[in-house]
């Protein structure tokens, strides 16, 4: 299913909504693998709805669904606990899919049953202009928003300017 809808909608909200609904109704399967990914187009965005799982889990007594993150700053004695015991929900970027899929950690992906793939269409460029303004909102910083973007302090700047004043994105400002 394909859900396109405006920014700040809650079309993540409903798609784990849904994921939730089937986990907590069909029960955490010990393991099972994990059942549902999320990919994320930013790194600090994955961090972000990592976080912001758990309280709702929490709130609907759904402890027992397992929340994990896997992206390139996760350190090898998780990724390896990661393997021996899956999280229900992974969370992660589209790199570090890839070299998921690419390896022996693709066994803990066979029971899959949802992908939630934010922004899939996206270019980088648009997704740099589009979130610079929220992630600035969480309170991260310039310099940590070009680093979590890999992008430098001043692409950043640009980009958060020509939000704000609704310009179209030059996609040479993108170019490395």
């Amino acid at each position: 299913m394909l859900v396109s809808a405006p920014t700040g909608s809650g079309k993540t909200l409903a798609a784990f909504l849904w994921a939730l609904d089937r986990l907590t109704a069909e029960g955490g399967a010990e393991g099972a693998g994990t059942r549902v990914v999320y990919v994320s187009p930013l790194k600090a965005l994955a961090y972000d709805i990592e976080r912001n799982l758990r309280a709702p889990l929490r709130g609907i007594g759904a402890e027992e669904v397992r929340v994990g993150i896997r992206t390139g700053d996760t350190p090898q004695r998780d990724r390896a606990a990661m393997l021996r015991k899956p999280p229900d929900i992974l969370v992660t970027t589209p790199e570090s899919l890839y070299l998921m899929l690419t390896s022996r950690a693709q066994e803990m992906l066979g029971g899959v049953e949802a992908v939630i793939v934010d922004r899939a269409a996206v270019p980088v460029y648009l997704t740099i202009a589009e979130k610079t303004t929220h992630l600035r909102e969480l309170g991260m910083s310039d310099r940590a928003i070009a680093r979590a973007l890999g992008v430098s302090d001043e692409t950043v700047a640009k980009a958060a300017a020509r939000a704000r004043l609704g310009c179209p994105v030059n996609k040479r400002l993108f170019q490395t």
